[in-house]
Protein backbone atom coordinates (compact mmCIF):
# COMPACT_ATOMS: atom_id res chain seq x y z
CA UNK A 1 0.00 0.00 0.00
CA UNK A 2 1.40 3.40 -0.92
CA UNK A 3 0.61 6.81 0.56
CA UNK A 4 -2.24 7.55 -1.89
CA UNK A 5 -3.93 4.23 -1.14
CA UNK A 6 -3.46 4.78 2.60
CA UNK A 7 -5.06 8.23 2.41
CA UNK A 8 -8.00 6.77 0.45
CA UNK A 9 -8.45 3.96 3.00
CA UNK A 10 -8.35 6.40 5.93
CA UNK A 11 -10.87 8.68 4.23
CA UNK A 12 -13.19 5.75 3.53
CA UNK A 13 -13.02 4.28 7.06
CA UNK A 14 -13.39 7.64 8.80
CA UNK A 15 -16.03 8.95 6.41
CA UNK A 16 -14.06 12.12 5.67
CA UNK A 17 -12.75 13.78 2.52
CA UNK A 18 -9.45 12.57 1.08
CA UNK A 19 -8.06 16.07 1.50
CA UNK A 20 -8.77 15.96 5.26
CA UNK A 21 -7.34 12.44 5.54
CA UNK A 22 -4.17 13.58 3.80
CA UNK A 23 -3.83 16.51 6.23
CA UNK A 24 -4.34 14.17 9.19
CA UNK A 25 -1.73 11.71 7.91
CA UNK A 26 0.76 14.53 7.26
CA UNK A 27 0.16 15.89 10.78
CA UNK A 28 0.72 12.41 12.27
CA UNK A 29 3.98 11.90 10.36
CA UNK A 30 5.24 15.40 11.27
CA UNK A 31 4.36 14.90 14.94
CA UNK A 32 6.05 11.50 15.17
CA UNK A 33 9.14 12.79 13.32
CA UNK A 34 9.38 15.86 15.55
CA UNK A 35 9.04 13.88 18.77
CA UNK A 36 11.64 11.31 17.71
CA UNK A 37 14.02 14.07 16.59
CA UNK A 38 13.68 15.62 20.06
CA UNK A 39 14.65 12.28 21.59
CA UNK A 40 11.15 11.38 22.74
CA UNK A 41 9.08 8.23 22.44
CA UNK A 42 5.50 7.76 21.23
CA UNK A 43 3.50 4.89 22.68
CA UNK A 44 0.12 4.00 21.16
CA UNK A 45 -1.37 1.35 23.44
CA UNK A 46 -2.49 -1.67 21.45
CA UNK A 47 -0.69 -0.52 18.30
CA UNK A 48 2.97 -0.05 19.11
CA UNK A 49 5.81 2.21 20.12
CA UNK A 50 7.96 4.56 18.05
CA UNK A 51 11.35 5.33 19.59
CA UNK A 52 14.96 6.16 18.75
CA UNK A 53 17.78 3.73 19.45
CA UNK A 54 21.45 4.64 19.38
CA UNK A 55 24.02 2.58 17.50
CA UNK A 56 27.55 2.72 18.80
CA UNK A 57 30.49 3.49 16.54
CA UNK A 58 32.14 0.36 15.21
CA UNK A 59 34.68 -0.95 12.77
CA UNK A 60 33.35 -2.50 9.56
CA UNK A 61 34.86 -4.06 6.49
CA UNK A 62 34.56 -2.92 2.88
CA UNK A 63 33.22 -6.03 1.09
CA UNK A 64 35.06 -5.23 -2.16
CA UNK A 65 38.53 -4.55 -0.82
CA UNK A 66 38.46 -6.12 2.63
CA UNK A 67 39.76 -2.80 4.00
CA UNK A 68 38.66 -1.91 7.54
CA UNK A 69 36.55 1.23 7.81
CA UNK A 70 35.20 3.19 10.75
CA UNK A 71 31.41 3.43 10.95
CA UNK A 72 30.21 6.45 12.92
CA UNK A 73 27.68 6.25 15.74
CA UNK A 74 24.10 6.95 14.65
CA UNK A 75 20.52 7.13 15.87
CA UNK A 76 17.82 5.06 14.18
CA UNK A 77 14.03 5.21 14.43
CA UNK A 78 12.46 1.94 15.56
CA UNK A 79 8.87 0.70 15.66
CA UNK A 80 7.95 -2.08 18.06
CA UNK A 81 4.52 -3.60 17.45
CA UNK A 82 2.15 -3.88 20.41
CA UNK A 83 0.41 -7.06 21.56
CA UNK A 84 -2.97 -6.17 20.05
CA UNK A 85 -1.41 -5.54 16.62
CA UNK A 86 0.53 -8.80 16.79
CA UNK A 87 -2.63 -10.68 17.79
CA UNK A 88 -4.62 -9.08 14.96
CA UNK A 89 -2.04 -10.21 12.42
CA UNK A 90 -1.76 -13.73 13.76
Amino acid sequence: MNKTELVAAIADKAGIAKKDAEKALAAFVDTVSGELKAGGKIQLVGFGTFEVRARAARTGKNPRTGEKINIAASKNPVFKAGKALKDAIN
